[in-house]
């Protein structure tokens, strides 16, 4: 709960500077609606709650149907409570009162949800209706808006829907050394959980008995309830498709002798989480080609982790992951012509179709990408990038070079009269079917460079040595995010 204090007194900074600066008082209410259950369909099966990452973030509640309001005068927050009802100590277990919350989520006051207005009636010190401070804003990764809070009585407030959104985003996109510690744990129980899967892997396998590997050791030795997103399980030519592992495409297939596993899973700890992928052949060894694609990616990861510090550009970094993987394309034959001439082509957005990386969080993709004059960049691969912006210190981000081979973007490629030149033909066509490679590390921006948070084997030989059951050796990192488990 300390996390959740701290967080809380870093906003109220923010918003009291923006306040300051631009001559209004320092009066009014930080005030937050948590996150509520939800129903599958028409049924009574109720899904499986987590929280509303902005109130996560702010407060640590696990439980639904809470509000919460801060007090910008003087710091003091108060957490609303639902009222439930008396059958639910028989099904759902102990109701229980607002001072157990109070004293739990460690805040000043804590009431009903239904007294919300009377409670900010009575507290407010100011001239004039209460101001409110709701939480309204896009989220430019789903494009979806955070909902501002609603309930009975608010129409006795004043409403400021501007203020709080881009501060409180600002808030979560620079890391206390708290939430380093807790993103720290998520990696290394992850890290532990990719490479039992390695070691545990056969031909012969369905996808989903690996991603029924990673989710029972990272709960089982992790309690790690939640998952950061969807577990994504691609085996063979399904490793070209990014997001595998969907309702359409539920991780079923059968491991074939041959083929590339490309793993992307990563646990969540107390809301924040890792994002891990991890690369590598399913029967140990890797081939010639596959050695080729996974050393041109992990190559192009360790080319950027080695740049990564405050002032440099997420952009240029994103391009020079292109330009290491369209290099060794052209060494192993695949690629013919200038590199230079092929990046001007943006011939890198074909086999790497994606954003180098994003911020990593409460969220898998934590908000705060785009600050309110940053624009997307509308060409091939460098239209998805989750963010634009220079590093600065205490930033997480992930690192995720890929290498695919998918039809859908390379035969349009391959015939078209500005990027055909660049392909030999006859050496392509023998990748028809590979799939693709993508390797994904967390890395918190310090104030000289950056430090992996990722804890996999990455090199070749480690890969192989691990999968043939070679210990893979305890580190400092582990330990650490042992102790701040806990420590909490």
């Amino acid at each position: 709960m300390e996390l959740h204090i701290k967080n809380r007194q870093k906003l109220l900074e923010s918003l009291r500077q923006h306040l300051s600066h631009s001559s209004r008082p320092l009066h009014g209410f930080v005030l937050l609606q948590g996150g509520e259950e939800h129903m599958r369909h028409d049924t009574d099966h109720v899904d499986l709650f987590r929280q509303e990452s902005y109130f996560a973030y702010l407060f640590g509640v696990k439980e639904p149907g809470f509000y919460a309001a801060i007090d910008v005068s003087n710091g003091e927050t108060i957490l609303f409570a639902p009222r439930l009802p008396d059958d639910y100590a028989v099904w759902l277990g102990e109701i229980k009162q607002p001072s157990y919350y109070k004293e739990h989520y460690k805040v000043d006051k804590a009431c009903f949800t239904n007294e919300i207005a009377s409670v900010l009636e009575q507290r407010y010190q100011g001239s004039g209706a209460p101001l409110l401070f709701l939480l309204y804003g896009l989220n430019t990764d789903s494009n979806n808006f955070a909902k501002p809070a609603e309930f009975q009585g608010i129409e006795k407030f004043d409403q400021d829907l501007t203020a709080l959104h881009p501060i409180l985003t600002e808030c979560r996109v620079i890391k206390t050394d708290m939430e380093i510690a807790l993103i720290q744990y998520a990696n290394d129980i992850s890290s532990e959980a990719h490479i039992e899967v390695m070691r545990k892997v056969k031909v012969g396998m369905k996808e989903y008995q690996l991603e029924s590997m990673f989710l029972h050791h990272t709960y089982m030795y992790g309690g790690c309830r939640h998952c950061s997103y969807t577990c994504i399980c691609p085996t063979g030519e399904n490793s070209a498709i990014l997001h595998y592992g969907s309702a359409a495409t539920p991780n079923d297939k059968t491991l074939e002798d041959g083929d590339i596993a490309l793993l992307d899973m990563g646990a969540e700890y107390h809301f924040y989480g890792s994002d891990i992928t991890c690369s590598f052949p399913v029967n140990g060894k890797f081939t010639s080609d596959q050695a080729l694609i996974y050393n041109a990616v992990l190559d192009a990861h360790n080319a950027v982790i080695s740049e990564m510090k405050p002032g440099v550009c997420w952009v240029d970094m994103h391009i020079l992951a292109e330009k290491v993987i369209l290099e060794s394309l052209k060494k192993g034959q695949i690629l013919v012509g200038d590199v230079n001439d092929m990046l001007s082509a943006r011939l890198g957005g074909i086999f790497m179709s994606h954003g180098l990386g994003h911020f990593l969080g409460i969220d898998t993709h934590d908000p705060g990408g785009y600050l309110k004059d940053l624009k997307r960049i509308n060409e091939p691969g460098l239209k998805y990038l989750r963010t634009v912006r220079d590093l600065q210190e205490g930033m997480v981000m992930t690192v995720e070079p890929g290498c695919y081979f998918n039809d859908s973007l390379l035969l349009p490629a391959m015939n078209s009269p500005k990027t055909s030149k660049f392909f030999n033909q006859k050496v392509i066509n023998r990748f028809h079917g590979f799939g693709g490679v993508r390797i994904e590390s967390a890395l918190v921006v310090t104030a000289t460079g950056c430090y992996n948070m990722t804890k996999c084997p990455r090199e070749i030989h480690e890969v192989e040595a691990v999968m043939a059951g070679a210990p893979w050796p305890p580190t400092k990192g582990v330990e650490n995010g042992l102790q701040s488990k806990l420590d909490l």
